[in-house]
């Protein structure tokens, strides 16, 4: 159950409520006062909201007993599965067991809860044919992994597995905890996958070493930037991943317009779309034009996660204790909500605070206020605000580098108690100049004949005025900063990468941290 609790102007401005009463009690006067809307799901599945009387209550009141209920009253994940096992939606009552029941009822309070909170949006509840995730919630009931092949609710699913690949080999060796089946939609054409969360430690690959000391990273919009022990670099965030904006924009148009055909009843005369509840009919050409606009989208998020994975691996070379700034995922996205849309910052930061888990390192996040990495000079101790377009920084006491290297050079002087050592970083300068100044050259220069970004500012300038030789090459400092304290070996769940295509099927780009393999399908007799 639900409750909402508005004040009256509130809940007469808003058309949908939000479920977002946040005031503590020592804020509530006595005589405050507020409307309480109860609702229930009419299913916990795929039901709609059913509002009940509203009433006046104190706010005071409200507010402690909801702090009382979720804390000792509500038995949240237990009731929510007794209370989905007693409604099971009729369309899915044949095809899926008690355990997948509950694991979906769990998922949908979650949901739920987030929304109530105000962590998340709202939820959007999975109808007939919408389910693309089913999984039970252990490997010994419901959906279950037997060695090569998948058993649940009557059904064997054998996979297609591969047994040349070591990744696979190393995963099915451990323990499965966990089962999950995926749908995905490839080419117009559904593809099913088993995902299996393994216990031990993930498969590493020979070409990929973990370095042992720290590392400091700037992750920008378009940019980034990372200092190591020896080794430094600069680059352009995913600048291989390139939207098509103008062929997505026509497909865009096209399906406006073949929706509109199809519906005339649901569009006003200019074409925009009528309020209120409606139903939406799609023809076989408007299916057509949604897959080929899906299918572009999902090569373009497969690149991208390769391209995550291989920046995730760089770094950790660099070392396997990464710090960085805390990073405002909604001030990128109100600022830079293309770009950030193509290159998804946050699911790096993931994937690398994952793997570095596995590999027995750590992602440590500061929080910008006392830090100000961006705005503060090592050498003479000046905080001085810099506008976005200014991309050097370049101080009266004779420092001068490019800003996102010294923003992530200065990220690995940051020490455990969130704050800058300004010993550290002048006694470290020295040696790791020539570094960020080589790492600096080697971006700016000209690849293939494409200029070189705005963001990364000019080339710099030896101490004679001419470009800087000694970025022509990789430089090597060794000692240039302050080595890391040791980190000891963790173990995680298995890391496993997709199977090759088997004969006959579309390469899926796909890339997790679960287990992926091809299921056959087996059609019955007849």
């Amino acid at each position: 159950m639900g409750i909402e609790l508005k004040g009256w102007y509130l809940l007469a401005k808003e058309a949908e409520p939000s479920l977002r009463f946040q005031v503590t009690a020592a804020a509530c006067a006595q005589r405050d006062l507020i409307v309480v809307v109860p609702w229930v799901l009419g299913n916990v599945i795929s039901g709609s909201p059913i509002l009940f009387e509203p009433f006046i209550e104190s706010a005071k009141y409200a507010a402690d007993y909801r702090n009382y209920h979720w804390q000792y009253i509500c038995e949240t994940d237990a009731a929510i599965q007794r209370y989905a096992v007693r409604l099971r939606h009729p369309a899915f009552r044949d095809h899926l067991d008690v355990h997948v029941v509950q694991k979906l009822a769990s998922r949908a309070f979650a949901a739920a809860n987030a929304w109530l909170l105000g962590s998340r949006g709202r939820p959007r509840f999975k109808g007939d044919r919408q389910m693309d995730t089913v999984e039970g919630k252990s490997n010994h009931a419901g959906i279950r992994w037997r060695g090569d092949h998948v058993e649940w609710f009557g059904l064997s699913l054998p996979a297609v597995i591969d047994p040349r690949d070591q990744v696979i080999t190393h995963a099915l060796g451990c323990r499965a905890k966990d089962v999950r089946l995926v749908r995905r939609k490839m080419k117009g054409r559904d593809r099913f996958y088993v995902q299996l969360v393994c216990e031990g430690v993930p498969y590493r690959k020979a070409r990929h070493r973990i370095g042992k000391g720290e590392v400091g990273l700037d992750i920008g919009p378009s940019t980034i930037a990372a200092v190591g022990e020896d080794a430094a670099f600069l680059e352009r965030f995913c600048e291989e991943v390139v939207r098509k904006n103008r062929l997505i924009r026509r497909i865009q148009r096209k399906l406006d317009r073949q929706r509109l055909a199809n519906n005339p009843d649901n569009c006003l005369p200019d074409g925009r779309v009528n309020p209120g509840p409606k139903r939406w009919a799609a023809s076989n050409r408007q299916r057509q034009t949604q897959d080929q606009l899906a299918e572009r989208l999902r090569c373009e998020a497969a690149h991208r996660r390769t391209r995550h994975g291989q920046l995730a691996n760089r770094v950790l070379a660099l070392g396997r204790v990464v710090k960085m700034e805390t990073v405002p995922y909604r001030a990128f996205q109100q600022q830079y909500g293309r770009s950030v849309s193509v290159r998804a910052p946050g699911r790096l930061v993931s994937m690398l605070r994952r793997k570095a888990a596995s590999a027995g390192g750590r992602v440590v996040e500061f929080p910008t206020r006392h830090t100000k990495l961006s705005q503060v000079c090592h050498g003479c101790g000046t905080v001085k605000k810099k506008s976005l377009s200014q991309r050097i920084h370049v101080c009266e006491c004779g420092v001068e580098m490019q800003r996102d290297l010294y923003s992530a050079y200065l990220a690995r002087c940051v020490g455990d108690d969130d704050l800058l050592h300004a010993d550290t970083v002048r006694k470290c300068w020295s040696g790791a100049e020539p570094l960020l100044r080589a790492a600096w050259s080697k971006a700016t220069e000209p690849a293939n004949g494409r200029r070189k970004p705005s963001s990364f500012g000019a080339a710099p300038r030896s101490r004679s005025g001419s470009p800087a030789e000694e970025g022509r090459a990789q430089a090597e400092v060794p000692d240039a900063v302050a080595h890391p304290q040791g980190c000891g070996e963790s173990r995680g769940e298995a890391a496993v990468v997709p199977l090759r295509t088997p004969p006959g099927f579309s390469r899926g780009e796909v890339q997790s941290s679960t287990t992926y393999f091809w299921l056959a399908m087996m059609s019955p007799a007849g």
